[in-house]
């Protein structure tokens, strides 16, 4: 099941920015409303997975963000008022400083990571990966944290090539970047069990 969306109109950025409310995302004019807060258990994957990367990106031209930050990706050279395309990863990494304004990014980011809850599975699985593979994300991981597993989608030809899925353990490369890695264990022993998470 997706995630519902605002109305049936057309938005574009210079909408998305007079609403009161920017619990939305854009997705080619879709306004789609986004999960209410996230649980703990989802805070702390993504905000551990935040520290580890901007741990391990200090001092490098390449910068880790959190949500909420807004990503605006437009088709051509659109004005940011006109982009009809606009979501907020949980974490992403963005190594082209051109990229990054007051407003957030505008462009695609190199690595986004987005942790999958019932509510928004479906919607990172197929809408969001199909948008970055088109606006050329070039790593884009998913986590179940119930399952604790990991999908990793990586950008061969313009393409996301097969799915790597792997168990959440050990640590895991970010293979575009050197010597980026996630650690698992520290991270699993905070989260519940998988039978508290129902």
């Amino acid at each position: 099941m997706g995630l519902a969306l605002k109305d049936t109109g057309r938005h574009c950025y210079g909408d998305y920015l007079h609403w009161s409310d920017n619990n939305y995302e854009l997705i080619d004019g879709e306004a789609y409303f986004m999960a209410p807060a996230p649980n703990l258990e989802h805070q702390e994957v993504v905000g551990e997975i935040f520290r580890q990367i901007a741990n391990a990106l200090v001092g490098e031209k390449c910068r880790a963000f959190i949500a909420p930050i807004d990503v605006r990706l437009p088709k051509k050279d659109e004005a940011d008022e006109h982009i009809d395309t606009v979501v907020q990863p949980d974490v992403l990494v963005v190594c082209d400083s051109h990229k990054l304004d007051r407003r957030g990014v505008r462009g695609a980011p190199d690595w986004v990571l987005e942790v999958l809850s019932p509510s928004t599975a479906s919607h990172d699985q197929i809408k969001k990966r199909e948008l970055y593979e088109r606006h050329g994300v070039r790593e884009y991981w998913l986590i179940h944290p119930i399952d604790q597993v990991l999908t990793i989608y990586r950008l061969q030809n313009g393409e996301y090539g097969k799915a790597e899925i792997l168990e959440l353990s050990g640590s895991t490369a970010i293979s575009i970047f050197d010597d980026v890695q996630i650690e698992w264990d520290d991270l699993l022993a905070r989260l519940p069990a998988t039978d508290e998470w129902l």
